[in-house]
């Protein structure tokens, strides 16, 4: 064997982390294959199966012989159908041509970010704070750079347009806004937004990238405003878009992306590009998604009151335990409490705690509760974990009830 291997790995990858989550989750799966009594708020997916019409739309397909390549950027009904869905429910002015279907909302992103940035060129991209764990990977696969915007837990963890403000500069190139939010489980109101957009309307420099992925698991009064919506800014947002969360259906992997004007010119790039990655995603998913988008409003209704009922629960039991500050959720599934009041005490079973990635080793470890710790969503996220609420609610009250006792065993403040 030679000393050093011809397989050595580009810095670009040497450099690139695992995500946290999807570690949380295999860990759980492990525990849970050995015998252990894991309750797992990690998983970022819901609970339910995917409803059987949808099921049954892929199944025909299959059995009619829908298993050739397709359109790189989608068949034609697939992409109509999403068209109309961002024109009727998002207000979007779009046409079929504004939209590609992807392999997933985070091949959506990975594909606009790489279609968007250079290395080399000292591109800024804005990142609100706490954000979902791929976007600076993705940010720097693409050789941007990640510029965090923290949202003030006070604020529940949103931005504001004087904070945007002052973050723009002449190498400011993209703003990622995610609302509703994973991690946070809050979003951002009409207002909010149109304030933001006000700022950006100065600066036509700026393209906005919005992912609406959680967009119908809202909850508490507030409507879902897409920024691809407002006139002022339109010709420069992309929206993404999928079928994960709201229809349960994580592992299909259908995301799509939407960018209309200027004669489509951004969709045929990106089309371009995935036709050297992953070409079409799976042939018998078109039917699929039309069925979801045409006749699934019901089926995701009833999940989403399953969610809300789920925040309610969460939040009242964690915001019940002394030292938890906890905003309360609003959209998605997840809950994203501070718990940096437990940092430098020891746990029940004698483990230092120091930071959230010691808090939730030690929470596994001791209690059989599996969150995954903020460190990965931004620098704002340290003194925090993610509570994922996509699971029955007597898992719910289990597993805070674990939660609290576990923290009644803590030695005393420093």
């Amino acid at each position: 064997m030679p000393a050093t291997s011809a397989l050595t790995l580009s810095d670009r990858v040497a450099r690139l982390a695992g995500s946290s989550t999807l570690a949380i989750t295999a860990r759980v799966k492990e525990l849970r294959a050995e015998g252990a009594d894991v309750i797992g708020f990690g998983a970022g997916e819901p609970d339910f199966d995917t409803p059987d019409f949808i099921k049954e739309a892929a199944i025909e397909a299959l059995r009619a012989g829908r298993t050739r390549y397709a359109p790189v950027a989608g068949e034609p009904a697939a992409r109509a159908a999403i068209a109309t869905k961002l024109r009727d429910e998002n207000h979007i002015h779009c046409e079929p041509e504004d939209i590609i279907i992807n392999v997933g909302g985070k091949h959506s992103i990975y594909l606009a970010l790489q279609c968007l940035l250079d290395p080399g060129k000292e591109q800024e991209v804005l990142l609100p704070t706490p954000a979902w764990v791929s976007y600076r990977p993705i940010i720097e696969l693409a050789g941007g750079i990640v510029r965090e915007l923290p949202g003030a837990v006070e604020n529940d963890f949103k931005i504001t347009a004087d904070q945007l403000a002052a973050a723009i500069s002449d190498r400011t190139r993209l703003l990622i806004i995610n609302s509703p939010s994973n991690p946070c489980g809050t979003m951002y109101s009409p207002e909010e937004l149109r304030e933001l957009a006000a700022v950006l309307d100065a600066h036509p420099q700026v393209v906005i990238l919005t992912d609406e992925m959680y967009e119908k698991l809202i909850y508490g009064g507030i409507e879902h405003l897409s920024l691809g919506s407002l006139e002022s800014i339109a010709d420069r947002v992309i929206t993404i878009g999928g079928l994960s969360k709201a229809y349960a259906m994580t592992g299909w992997r259908i995301g799509y992306t939407c960018v209309p004007g200027d004669d489509g010119a951004f969709i045929k790039a990106m089309t371009r590009l995935q036709s050297q990655m992953t070409s079409n995603i799976t042939s018998f998913c078109y039917p699929a998604i039309v069925e979801a988008l045409t006749n699934g409003g019901e089926a995701v209704e009833a999940m989403r009151q399953t969610f809300a009922q789920r925040a309610e629960l969460i939040h009242s039991r964690l915001s019940a335990i002394e030292g938890i500050v906890c905003p309360k959720p609003t959209g998605a599934f997840y809950a994203f409490p501070d718990i940096s009041a437990y940092f430098g005490r020891t746990s029940p079973k004698g483990a230092k705690v120091h930071s959230a990635v010691d808090f939730a080793a030690a929470l596994l470890d001791e209690a059989r509760v599996a969150v995954v710790p903020g460190d990965d969503f931004g620098e704002i996220g340290r003194s925090h974990v993610r509570f994922s609420f996509a699971c029955a609610d007597d898992l719910i009250e289990t597993g805070m009830d674990r939660f609290a006792q576990w923290l009644g065993g803590f030695s005393a403040s420093p």
